[in-house]
Order: structure tokens, then sequence, then C-alpha cells
């Protein structure tokens, strides 16, 4: 079946191709900005849309085709990207007619007001173990590019983002590869043939913060934030110099496109950015960082002569930050919640200027950072401020219900019984679940908001609180 699939997909590139007409468009290297919306506290679409044209950024990109927000960017200078999600893309794949419906829907009905430029299909597909979007994917990409362009529309690219996760290597540089998975499943050179024949770009989401807080000690973090003075690292087989992370997370995607024999596709970021704050157990997590970063990544990717990267000098990169807010309602670490340029108010968390022309002593001074060396000590997970009290019964249910021995203190007659309590009790269970299942099943202090890391001892009496050593 998989054979037969793939055989059917050959065709369908060969007919595809044969037909195909370049595009010489132009491309800005202005910034743009990632614009979610999970958060509960966020400001209205109107006002995020003015705030993003008060803060000079030249695009915006959202995660699906939100109608309201293509509606309210209709007559304003804002680029627009918009998203198909990961679910509709086995429909499109199969059946012209359904691509040519969605771009009936979510691109005719607002262009050319609305300034859309990127249709993403899908968001880091080939990070997940789903074989069908993988081998869907391209063909899905393909119907949408022939729909828009049965309308004569010539400067709207296709793409999808992907993660660093798809490269098996990534230093150095020149030994980046692709994950043998995926090219064994010949994924990566039919996207990689529609990139270059479509001239579009080969979007990746690429977080310089992640790399260098999973090696602290052996990475430097002024090199993460592009700061390093008079240090360089020179990639042994290419010669090339590196003066900064992104640009060696950026390479290693080109040599691994070079290895399969495309030596020209172009690289658009389709996230990068430094969180403002995370866990206690995140490094580096702050505003000065995040500060730092972003203000650099603005020069050098709206400078004039374009830099490029080494392997690729000269040359624009088109780039959206991530993000425009705080998101509040995103799972996982805390990092996730805290990648915004801006406060849910709209106030910023730093200043910014996004066309990259003011200098670095123009700024106000920054917070100094206290937590840019891995912390050392023990941390305890415990119910967040403001809970509220009729939300913790379920809570606490579902923790002991997953695993009870995380609760077996909190029994009758035993030591963290007393006081009777459900904050205490969910406290417990919290710590004593996250203690236990932090290395082995990757669980974070989290559980749906409710909790929240703290250096602070909650034990009292007999009843002593696992926790995380670091």
């Amino acid at each position: 079946m998989a054979k037969k699939k793939l055989a059917e997909n050959s065709i369908f590139y060969l007919l595809f191709y044969s037909l195909l007409a370049f595009s010489n468009a132009t491309i800005s290297s202005k910034i743009g900005i990632n614009y979610g919306l999970n958060g509960d506290n966020l400001q209205s679409v109107h006002h995020s849309i003015n705030l993003l044209q008060s803060m000079n950024a030249s695009r915006v990109k959202i995660y699906d085709a939100n109608p309201e927000v293509l509606k309210l960017l209709s007559g304003t200078k804002l680029q627009a990207s918009i998203m198909i999600q990961d679910g509709l893309i086995p429909d499109i794949a199969s059946d012209q007619s359904i691509a040519d419906q969605w771009v009936r829907d979510n691109v005719l009905a607002y262009y050319p007001q609305t300034m859309i430029r990127f249709v993403l299909v899908g968001n880091e597909i080939l990070s997940s173990n789903n074989t069908l979007l993988w081998y869907n994917l391209v063909p899905a990409m393909v119907r949408i590019h022939n729909s828009i362009k049965a309308q004569n529309i010539q400067n709207i690219k296709v793409g999808t983002p992907v993660a660093m996760d798809i490269l098996e290597s990534t230093f150095p540089p020149s030994s980046g590869k692709f994950r043998p998975e995926i090219l064994n499943h010949q994924v990566t050179v039919p996207l990689l043939s529609f990139l270059n024949k479509t001239r579009s770009f080969f979007f990746v989401n690429v977080f310089p913060y992640f790399s260098w807080s999973e090696n602290p000690t052996n990475l430097s973090l002024d090199f993460a934030l592009f700061t390093a003075k008079n240090s360089s690292y020179t990639d042994p087989e290419s010669g090339l110099i590196y003066t900064n992370l992104l640009d060696q997370m950026l390479d290693s995607v080109l040599f691994a496109a070079r290895k399969l024999g495309f030596d020209n596709i172009s690289l658009a970021i389709s996230e990068t950015g430094w969180p403002n704050a995370g866990d206690i157990d995140q490094p580096g997590a702050n505003i000065h960082n995040a500060a730092i970063y972003n203000r650099n990544l603005v020069r050098k990717v709206t400078a004039t002569p374009p830099i490029g990267t080494p392997a690729q000098p000269g040359v624009v990169i088109p780039t959206f930050i991530f993000s425009l807010y705080d998101e509040n309602r995103k799972f996982g670490r805390g990092t996730e919640r805290h990648w915004g340029l801006l406060q849910p108010n709209g106030l910023p968390n730093y200043e910014i200027d996004l066309t990259g022309v003011q200098s670095e002593s123009n700024y106000p001074t920054l917070p100094q950072p206290t937590n840019n060396k891995p912390f050392k000590g023990k941390i305890w997970c415990v119910v967040a401020p403001g809970s509220r009290i009729t939300d913790l019964g379920p809570v606490l249910n579902s923790v002991c219900k997953e695993d009870n021995g995380a609760c077996d203190a909190l029994a009758p007659g035993k030591e963290c019984y007393e006081p009777v309590s459900l904050v205490a009790h969910a406290s417990y269970a919290l710590s004593s679940y996250w203690a236990k299942h932090r290395d082995s099943a990757g669980a974070t202090c989290y559980f749906n908001g409710f909790a929240e890391q703290t250096t602070r001892d909650p034990s009292h009496g007999p009843c002593k609180f696992p926790s995380v050593s670091l």
C-alpha cells in the first residue's frame, strides 16, 4: 500500500512540475510576529492588530485562517501568513475540489484586501509519528498551490513549518542530515523539490534557547544571544566561521538539504525567540536575555545589505518572532507561556525596535538576570496561588487515580493526612507525582495551570513533601 501511494505521488509530482511557472517576486527583510490566541486574558483581535501596526511589524503569522483576524487585517499593510490545520491535510491531498474550496473560503474571501502572502500546510508535521500525514503533506501542498495558481495569484507561497528535530545531526553544521526515518519514507526529497521548484521557503522553527539551555555549561550564552565578543567557531569540514548559534542551526538545515542535492533552498524562520520567564529549573529564561536575543535578531535579519548565514551569505531570511503575547493557556513547562513581546494586557515586556535601527545603548536599562546558570538545590511543586478551591478536588482525584502511590501519605492516619484541606492535600499530591515522574515520563509542574514550582519547603511536622533535587 505504501509503495502504491509513493508511485501515485511520483506521477503527481511529475505532472505538477511539468506545468510549473516560476515567480521572481522579491521578499522583504522586515520582521513578522507570530500571533497566537492560546490565552484567556488577551487583548481583542482589533486592538492586537493595532498593536502590531504600532510596533512596526511587517508580517503576522496565525495558526489557522481565523475569519476575524483576516477581516480586520483588510486594508492594513500587514502581510499575513495563514495555516491549514493538520487534520485537513489528508482530505485536501486526496481531492483537488476540497483544496479549491479551502482556498475559496480562506484565501479568496479576503484577498487581495488582506495581503495573504504565505499558506502554511500543517505545523511541524514531520516531528510527529503520523506517517499518514507525512505521505499526504506534499500532495496537499501541491493541491493548494494549484488552487492558488488557478486564480492567477502569483504572490502567495505555499510551505510547511518544520522543527529542528527533523535533523539527526546539527553540529558541526556541515554534519547536518535529516532523520533516516523521514528519508526512508521518501518525504524530504518531494518536499524540497516542491519548495525549490515553486521558489518557496523551507520554513524552520528554530530556537537557540533550547539548544543552549540543554547544555548551558558547554555552550556559551553570549554565543546564543549574538553577543559573543572576539570569539567564533570554525566548522572543521566546511571551514565556515560562526559567531552565533542561530547561524549554526540554520546552516545545519542547508547542509542537510545539500546532501540530498538541493543547493539553493531558501530558508524562512517561521518561529524564533527567547522566553522572558520560565520554571525554576529552566536557566536563562528571563526578560534581559529575551530582549537581547530579539533585538539582536532583528538587527541581523533586517540588515542592509542582507547578511544571510555563512553557508548562504547575502540573502534575505523572512523571519517571524515568537510571539506577540504571553499565552497562559499553553501546556507544558513554564517557558511555554512566556515568549511574548507583550504582556496579555498589551504592555511590552521590554522595549524593542522591529525596524532594527535603534542601537542597544539607546534602550532603557534591563533588569539583571539572576538565573543564567542552572539552579542547584531542591524544588517542590505546589498549588498555584489564585487556584479556586472548587477546582482542586478534580485535580487531586486525577493525580491520585493515575498514580495511587503518589497519594499514599494522604490516607487517614498517615503522616500527611492532616491538615485535612484540599489545598494541603493537592499540594502534596502534585509534588509527589511530579517528583516521581519528572525524569521518567517528562511530567511538568503545571497540571492545567493549578501548580507552580517553589524553592520553599512546604513540609510540615511528620509530613515530608517529595522534591526534585538539582
